[in-house]
C-alpha cells in the first residue's frame, strides 16, 4: 500500500543458474524486508538475450512500494544478488539471480550508476510481457505508450525469446491430501497448531495497544477427513491480525472468537476452538517507597464457536508470594516451648507469638482465574483477586523497606494453595454478585516449592450455582462442571475433554 513515504516501484526478475524457481523464491522473500510487494507476475521462461550460449531463464515482474530512495534501493538489489551468490564475470552472463529497477514512480534519473526508468524496457519482451500482465495501463515515465501497447509492438522474433508462460511461482497440488478419507474412520477431538506466537493490538481507553501473544488453534475433525490444512490456520491468523490494525477489537476473547469463527469457515469444521495467552503490562507502586514499577501478568482469552453458537471466556495469571501454615504452626509450636524454658509464663509466651513475625518456608505462588461469561470483567480486577488470595503480592523492583512489609505481611497470612484457590472463587463472587449462576469458573493455584522437590497443586472448577449452594448450603455439589462440559453445554454438545 503506497504511504506518504513510499513509492511506487516495479522491479525485474530473472534467473538462470541452479534452481530457478527457489532462486525467485529466495530474492522476493529477501525484497520483502524493504518492499512492500502488491503483485507478482507469471514465471516466464525465456531465451538468453545479447549473451545466447547459456541456459534459458526463468523472469517475471513484480510491483510494490519502498521507503528506500532510488541508490539505496540499488544497492538494497545488488546486496541480495550477492548474498545470492552472483558474480559479474560476463556482462549479461549466467546468473543465480539478477533484480533490476524498471520504474520509480514518476522519476526520471540518469547518473553513472543508475537509469530510470531502465533503458532498455522496451526492446525487452522478457520484461515486457510480465510487465503488461500486472500492469497493462502503466505508462512508463518519457514514454508515450501503455506498457500493454508496447507490448503490441514487440516483433515476431522479440517475442519468440518467450518459449513459455509456465505458471504462477506458488506449485499447483491438484491432489487434496487432507480431504481423502483416513484408514481409521474416526473423528478427533482437537486437531490444529499451538504455540503460534504473534505481536497482536487490542483497542484500548485512550489508545491501542500491543501485546506478545502465543496461540493454540484447533478444530474437530470429522470422522471422514483424514486431517486439517494446517497452513491455514497460520493464514488466518495473520488475516485477522491485519483486520485488527484497522478495526477496533477490545479484548482477547473477542479476538479469539473471530480467529474462530474463519477457522470454522476456513477448514469446514464442525466446531473451533481458540485459546490465546498475552503478556500484558500493569504499573504498581511498591507499598513502601512508592517506587513505579512494571509488572507482566498473563492474560487469556478462549473462544468455541460452532455454526450456532459461541462461548467465550476470559481469564488472568498473576504470581504472588505463599507462606505455608503448617510450618509456620510448628516453628510457633517449638518458639512457645523455648520461651517457657526461658522463664517466660504462658501468658507472656502467647503474648510474644502475637506480636513477632513466625519463620516458615515461603513459596513463589501463579494462580489463575478463568471465567465463563457473557457479562462485561475486568482483567485488572481479576488480577487483583488472584493476587489477594495468596499471601502477598510480590514485585519486580523493591527497596528495603518495602521487602519488609512484602515478608512481613506474607508471614502474617499464611495460606496453602487450597486456601487460595478458596481465595480466589469467594473474591469473583463479592466483587461479582450479579453474574448469573451458569457462569463458568475456574480457579487454580500452583506453588514452586523450596522445601520440596516438588510443587503443589490446587484447582476448583464449577459454575456459579454450584458454588454459591456449597457456600450458603455446604452442599457437596458432584460432579464439578469442568471447562469442557461447560463449553459444550453453551454449544448443546455432546462432552469431550479440552484442557487449559
Amino acid at each position: 500500500m503506497e504511504t506518504a513515504n513510499s513509492t511506487p516501484v516495479y522491479i525485474a526478475l530473472g534467473s538462470n543458474l541452479g534452481d530457478r524457481r527457489s532462486n525467485l523464491i529466495d530474492a522476493i522473500s529477501q525484497l520483502r524486508q524493504k518492499v512492500d510487494i502488491d503483485r507478482i507476475s507469471a514465471v516466464y521462461e525465456t531465451e538468453p538475450a545479447y549473451v545466447t550460449d547459456q541456459p534459458r531463464f526463468y523472469n517475471m515482474v513484480l510491483s510494490g512500494t519502498t521507503a528506500l530512495p532510488p541508490h539505496e534501493l540499488l544497492r538494497f538489489l545488488k546486496s541480495i544478488e550477492r548474498r545470492m551468490g552472483r558474480e559479474r564475470k560476463i556482462r549479461y552472463g549466467p546468473r543465480p539471480i539478477d533484480l533490476d529497477i524498471l520504474v520509480y514512480g514518476d522519476l526520471r534519473l540518469e547518473t553513472d550508476t543508475l537509469t530510470i526508468p531502465h533503458p532498455r524496457i522496451a526492446e525487452r519482451a522478457f520484461v515486457l510481457v510480465p510487465l503488461a500482465e500486472i500492469a497493462p495501463q502503466l505508462v512508463i515515465p518519457g514514454l508515450a505508450f501503455t506498457v500493454a501497447e508496447l507490448a503490441k509492438q514487440l516483433d515476431d522474433d522479440a517475442y519468440g525469446q518467450i518459449v513459455q508462460a509456465t505458471q504462477k511461482l506458488a506449485r499447483h497440488f491438484p491432489r487434496d491430501v487432507q480431504e481423502e478419507e483416513p484408514p481409521a474412520p474416526l473423528s478427533l477431538t482437537h486437531v490444529g497448531v499451538s504455540g503460534l506466537k504473534r505481536i497482536i493490538r487490542l483497542a484500548g481507553a485512550d489508545r491501542d495497544d500491543l501485546f506478545y501473544a502465543e496461540m493454540d488453534l484447533y478444530v474437530e475433525v470429522r470422522p471422514e477427513q483424514k486431517g486439517a490444512h494446517m497452513s491455514r490456520f497460520s493464514d488466518t491468523v495473520e488475516e485477522i491480525i491485519s483486520e485488527v490494525s484497522q478495526a477496533q477489537v477490545p479484548t482477547l476473547e473477542a479476538l479469539a472468537e473471530r480467529i474462530a469463527r474463519e477457522i470454522l469457515r476456513d477448514q469446514r469444521a464442525f466446531r473451533s476452538d481458540v485459546r490465546i495467552r498475552a503478556n500484558f503490562p500493569q504499573e504498581r507502586y511498591a507499598p513502601v517507597s512508592g517506587k513505579l514499577t512494571q509488572e507482566i501478568y498473563t492474560l487469556i482469552g478462549l473462544a468455541s464457536v460452532t455454526e450456532e453458537r459461541v462461548a467465550r471466556v476470559v481469564g488472568v495469571e498473576a504470581e504472588g508470594m505463599m507462606a505455608c501454615p503448617c510450618a509456620q504452626d510448628m516453628v510457633a509450636d517449638q518458639t512457645h516451648d523455648r520461651l517457657l524454658e526461658a522463664g517466660f509464663s504462658a501468658q507472656e509466651a502467647e503474648r510474644i507469638l502475637n506480636i513477632v513475625p513466625l519463620a516458615t518456608h515461603n513459596q513463589r505462588g501463579r494462580g489463575t482465574l478463568l471465567v465463563g461469561t457473557a457479562e462485561p470483567v475486568r482483567a485488572q480486577e481479576l488480577v487483583n483477586i488472584v493476587e489477594a488470595a495468596m499471601s502477598s503480592e510480590n514485585y519486580d523492583l523493591l527497596k528495603r523497606a518495602d521487602e519488609l512489609f512484602v515478608v512481613t505481611k506474607a508471614h502474617r497470612y499464611p495460606r496453602f494453595v487450597e486456601d487460595a484457590v478458596r481465595e480466589i472463587i469467594v473474591g469473583l463472587i463479592e466483587l461479582y454478585p450479579d453474574l448469573p449462576d451458569d457462569t463458568f469458573v475456574l480457579a487454580r493455584q500452583v506453588n514452586f516449592e523450596t522445601i520440596h522437590k516438588h510443587d503443589v497443586y490446587a484447582e476448583r472448577a464449577g459454575t456459579l450455582d454450584e458454588l454459591r449452594q456449597e457456600l450458603s448450603q455446604r452442599n457437596y455439589v458432584r460432579p464439578h462442571t469442568t471447562l469442557d462440559s461447560w463449553l459444550r453445554g453453551q454449544l448443546n454438545l455432546a462432552t469431550s475433554g479440552l484442557s487449559l
